[in-house]
């Protein structure tokens, strides 16, 4: 199943992508809330789950596929390559730092490049929705907690991310956590540990990894995160990113107006967002 949020900005529908098609869910449950905590936690994923109406093609701009969740929490230096190019070693254990929600931004809208930061950068990542409240959840109960997944672009100030000695001003400028198209939920894919990631800039390939590089698992992810930090249905997390970013070239590739940047995770879809100053 592949859930979606479509319309306009601030206005967006909960439907589902069915084979290039859309199908408003308001029109089949006038009642339902928008993709987010309150969508999680009362079970809508399994009533839409039984929706067999076809839909219709529409040219409709997509939103994020989840809103207002209580937090983005993001995974620093989990794959060894990407620790690599950074001259850093690799962590010991997860290193968590977090993005604010209203960072969140749609799969092909605009990333608007901030007055206070000049260094700006991309990270594609497997986003995972997490579906239920819970907490201290062990690595064998933890995909059980899942609503799906995503693309993620954790676009990333440098400058403002190493000045401050600590990391949430250089990734939460509004529009720096572009996500979608879709949340596919894990029926869908066979084995999340294939997932190959890929981020292009002005079509030029820059990132390519797999799901199964990753230093820490999404089990020991979870159950880390969950350990002393409670987390609740509509919680995004972005599992890290694979070598190839632009700061740490040489020279550096830095993103500028009009440049456009391409996310995509095979079997759940690509994002595409050009970057506009303000």
């Amino acid at each position: 199943m592949r859930l979606i949020r479509f319309g306009k900005k601030g206005h967006e529908k909960p439907g589902l992508w069915k084979e290039g098609n859309i199908i408003d869910l308001t029109d089949e449950f006038p009642e339902i809330p928008d993709i987010g905590p309150t969508f999680f936690s009362d079970g809508w994923i399994e009533k839409v789950s039984r929706v067999e109406t076809p839909g219709r093609a529409t040219d409709v701009r997509l939103g994020a596929p989840v809103t207002q969740p209580s937090k983005i929490i993001c995974l620093g230096k989990n794959y060894a390559e990407h620790a690599k190019e950074g001259g850093f070693d690799n962590p010991s254990r997860p290193l968590l730092f977090s993005k604010a929600p209203t960072a969140l931004n749609g799969p092909f809208d605009p990333i608007l490049l901030p007055k206070s930061s000049h260094q700006i950068d991309w990270e594609v990542e497997l986003a995972v929705v997490i579906g239920k409240a819970a907490k201290r959840i062990p690595k064998d109960e933890a995909f059980e907690m899942i609503a799906g997944v995503t693309v993620a672009n954790d676009v990333s100030g440098r400058d403002a991310q190493f000045a401050d000695s600590q990391w949430f001003r250089g990734k939460s400028f509004d529009t720096f956590a572009p996500m979608g198209p879709a949340l596919v939920t894990l029926d869908e894919l066979e084995d999340i540990r294939q997932l190959e990631l890929t981020a292009r800039v002005n079509g030029e390939l820059m990132q390519h990894g797999c799901v199964r590089d990753m230093i820490f698992d999404i089990p020991t992810i979870i159950e880390n995160v969950s350990e002393d930090i409670s987390l609740l249905p509509g919680d995004v997390i972005l599992t890290g990113t694979p070598a190839g970013v632009g700061f740490f070239r040489e020279p550096p590739v830095l993103l500028k107006d009009g440049h456009v940047v391409e996310c995509t995770i095979d079997r759940i879809g690509t994002i595409r967002n050009r970057c506009v100053s303000q």
